[in-house]
């Protein structure tokens, strides 16, 4: 049976706090393992007379993405409304369902469907993983528990591929590829059962209504920039999807407006704009879109130009990521954990500084024809370190003076803009990587350089960002307790 917060022992909130992990494993395995099983649907289906060609592919990776990018902020805030333990019990039920029903999917079309089934239950569990930690832990607290975030993360996004080979390559059952998803299953009723017996009961905000106006004004804002940066990440840009993307801003603009108004009048809404009044809150999630942009576009470039350029196989690409992974799990699970509480902001101005050294010389390794393995494994390990010591701490800093009622609109505000930062990451950096990287697989060294520069302009724009921050972030606000106890 559930606990209450306010009686639960170090121990129960400890289990509690794993549990929530498990939901970080499924959704970081379930991205990761979708590309190794691709191949093998794409036979499978073939031989049964069914084509699973270049259009429907994609959608099997990106129908996911865009619903889970599409519905965090929804997600966030039925959080809010109904507590994050229910919602958590919700989404887990929801994508071990979706995952049964991609491992039996009898086409491309069911398959592609469940997909976004998948992404959609994704996005109502993922952002009570962060809302719940908020209601468990005191914002320093938090930085110590989140560390685990880097070493389980990093874990779990080296294990993804590797465990879908194996898996495909054991055939359980003759069940081939339908095994990547149907491992979900025992993962996702153990989190079912963990969850009802660990995570706390909150109060629920009743008598709370779910903004509909909101979510279909902020879920078209954000389907006219998502499904164009997603969907030109396999076939490219079109006229419509340029004009999808332009019209983007002002849809957002409109839904902002709207939200403030109903929000005047008392009115339900998807999230309390006071949430981009913390100047706080919006700073730290303006680093988390850079980043995720400058880090998303970092590897998406180097991965693809090992192969291109160098003719790297893709097991010898992943074996390559090695180094960049345990930087990761250094950086989120030591040094951030470490140093967050005490140096503050500085820890991710280093951070940033180091990316800017660290992408430099890997890109610039890849530039000059990538002579001796042994140059680039250091900068490797450098990029993975900076890339944990300035990723972990964005939630920490930007949800630490969050009020506690407003944890899942945050939480999931928060994910949405990670999300849109990996999209624009791949879009940017990968549109200025293959305008100048010439047709032919070894071309010149124009695509890398020109990929660098803009990673270079957003890692610059992430740390003057980091250098605007407070100097005590953590420092403790007069309504704290307050907070605490709402």
């Amino acid at each position: 049976m559930a606990n209450d917060i306010a009686g639960m022992t170090e121990r129960q909130k400890s289990l509690a706090f794993f549990t929530l992990i498990t939901a970080l494993v499924l959704e970081i395995v379930d991205v990761t393992i979708i590309n190794t099983a691709l191949p093998a649907m794409q036979a499978d289906f073939a031989a049964r007379g069914q084509d699973l060609g270049g259009d429907t592919a994609q959608w099997i990776a990106a129908g996911y993405s865009l619903a889970f990018g599409l519905l965090l902020i929804l997600g966030g805030r039925l959080g809010d409304l109904f507590g994050g333990r229910a919602m958590f019990l919700a989404g887990v039920g929801g994508f071990t369902v979706a995952s049964a029903l991609c491992g039996m999917a009898s086409d491309p079309g069911l398959l592609v469907a469940a997909r976004v089934l998948q992404g959609a239950a994704g996005a109502i569990m993922a952002p009570q993983v962060m809302a719940v930690i908020q209601i468990l832990y005191d914002p320093v607290e938090r930085i110590g528990r989140l560390a685990w975030f880097g070493v389980i993360g990093g874990l779990a996004g080296i294990a993804g591929p590797i465990l879908g080979g194996l898996l495909i390559a054991a055939d359980i059952a003759g069940l081939g590829w339908r095994t990547v998803f149907l491992i979900n299953l025992p993962i996702g009723l153990a989190a079912l059962a963990a969850g009802w017996r660990f995570l706390p009961r909150e109060v629920a905000h009743k008598g709370g209504r779910i903004d509909v106006i909101g979510t279909l004004s902020f879920g078209a804002a954000l389907a006219a920039m998502l499904f164009p940066l997603v969907r030109g990440e396999h076939v490219g840009m079109d006229t419509a999807s340029m004009a999808l993307l332009a019209a983007s801003p002002l849809l957002m603009w409109a839904a902002w407006r709207g939200l403030v108004r109903r929000a005047g009048a008392g009115r339900p809404v998807i999230f309390d704009p006071e949430l981009l009044h913390d100047g706080l809150f919006r700073t730290g999630a303006l680093i988390g879109l850079v980043f995720s942009a400058a880090n998303t576009g970092f590897l998406f470039v180097f991965a693809h130009a090992l192969q291109s350029r160098l003719g790297y196989s893709p097991l010898q690409t992943g074996l390559v990521h090695i180094p960049f992974s345990a930087g990761v799990m250094v950086g989120m699970g030591f040094l951030g954990r470490r140093y967050l509480a005490r140096a503050g902001k500085w820890v991710m101005v280093c951070a940033a500084l180091a990316l800017l050294v660290a992408d430099s010389a890997a890109l610039g390794w890849i530039a000059l024809g990538g002579h001796d393995l042994f140059l680039l494994l250091p900068a490797l390990l450098l990029a993975g370190v900076g890339m944990g010591t300035l990723s972990g701490p964005v939630s920490p800093v930007a949800l630490a003076r969050v009020d506690r009622r407003h944890a899942g609109a945050a939480s999931g505000i928060l994910k949405t803009v990670l999300q849109m930062g990996s999209a624009f990451g791949i879009a940017l950096v990968g549109s200025a990587y293959f305008a100048l990287r010439g047709p032919v697989a070894g071309a010149g060294a124009g695509g890398v350089y020109a990929a660098l520069a803009v990673i270079l302009v957003l890692l610059v724009v992430c740390l003057v960002l980091a250098l605007l921050l407070p100097a005590r972030i953590f420092a403790p606000e007069p309504s704290s307790k307050a907070a605490q106890t709402g």
